[in-house]
């Protein structure tokens, strides 16, 4: 209870609020982490982005993940951080969710696909790297299953999950709101990252240097509790259930 009255007086100060999320919010829907043992990455390797581009037995490989959920992105159900983090958005205090997650469970929970800035990407849909349409996993399975090559109709592009993959560029649109938000808050509220991968872990740099406070909440450790203005190692969900209540 002590956590949640100092997170609800972090928010009841606050006035304009960016919620940035990691994967430490989703892996109570049991959602997987990258790095940590267990986590996706030790599981398989990653397909670099320029492998992806230039091999069909690469793309082959990544389609056959995506179609059998080996990564597990997928398919999971918003918890109670996801809703959470609704709540608040939609209460008017924050206005931005900034997610390094993959697994669209904040638009799930019923957030605004426009109030969700996602600066890695989306594994729900596929879009194709040259003219960006975008394609529904359903309506590309039956063409996995008949090893076809999984291009665009409209323009003969490659098509690729909407992440972003190692080697890929990110996305310089998402990276821009991102900034934006990050400069003009007053309170920049992390959740569940680690904060080790970058650009992405520079934006609560940036909102500090404006003169935003910054609150983590993370299962362990970051290197950037020793600037955060609160840091707090707890489970997201509970945590949050108990803060909403205490606000005013």
């Amino acid at each position: 209870m002590r956590a949640a009255a100092a997170l609800a007086r972090k928010i009841n100060d606050a006035s304009y609020i960016v919620v940035f999320t990691g994967a430490g919010i989703s892996t109570e829907s049991g959602i997987p982490d990258f790095r940590s043992p267990g986590g996706v990455w030790s599981k398989m390797k990653p397909i670099m982005f320029q492998d992806f581009v230039r091999s069909r037995d690469a793309r082959r490989e990544a389609w056959t993940r995506v179609f059998n959920r080996t990564a597990g992105w997928t398919g999971a159900q918003p918890n109670a951080g996801h809703h959470a983090v609704t709540t608040l958005l939609k209460g008017g205090k924050v206005k931005s969710i900034i997610t390094q997650n993959v697994d669209n469970l904040h638009q799930d929970s019923g957030a605004p696909e426009d109030d969700v800035i996602e600066v890695h990407g989306n594994a729900s849909y596929a879009k194709c790297l040259e003219c960006g349409q975008r394609y529904e996993l359903a309506e590309l399975e039956p063409r996995w299953r008949a090893a076809e090559e999984i291009t665009c109709t409209l323009c003969n592009g490659l098509l690729k999950t909407a992440t972003i993959s190692f080697g890929q560029p990110m996305p310089e649109e998402q990276m821009a709101r991102a900034t934006w938000h990050a400069e003009r808050c007053d309170l920049f509220l992390v959740l569940g990252s680690s904060l080790v991968v970058f650009p992405a872990a520079g934006l609560p740099l940036i909102a500090k240097e404006a003169g935003a406070r910054l609150a983590i909440v993370n299962r362990d450790p970051t290197d950037f509790d020793r600037i955060a203005d609160l840091s707090l190692q707890e489970e997201i969900g509970p945590l949050l259930t108990e803060t909403l209540a205490l606000l005013k």
